[in-house]
């Protein structure tokens, strides 16, 4: 029996083009904060720089298993993005959480 990676050495390089592109979809749609910085190619240094804080601080904020929202919000604005909030809940559509503009950074 051929492996996976054995039968997608054996399709077309279209079709392996898009199985790849679909691998790249689904491990970006969940990282850990330190896994988005690697993949935003940023080094805790230039993050700790564009926070304004030590590299040690960095470090420690991507081992926590709780953040506060306005570190988070941080962190993502400094590695050039914005942090959108939703909720979700079974048999409902997902609704996108509104108030957390005013906080503190």
């Amino acid at each position: 029996m051929k492996t996976l990676k054995e039968m997608i050495q054996t399709q077309p390089a279209s079709s392996r083009r898009k199985i790849a592109k679909r691998i790249d979809q689904l491990i970006s749609e969940e990282m850990t904060m330190r896994e988005l910085r690697k993949a935003r190619k940023i080094t805790q240094a230039e993050l700790a720089k564009a926070l304004g804080v030590k590299q040690e601080q960095v470090s420690r904020s991507e081992k926590r298993a709780d953040i506060h929202l306005s570190t988070l919000k941080r962190s993502v604005k400094a590695m050039g993005g914005s942090l959108t909030l939703v909720a979700e809940f079974p048999n409902s559509a997902p609704v996108k959480l509104s108030g957390f503009t005013d906080l503190t950074t």
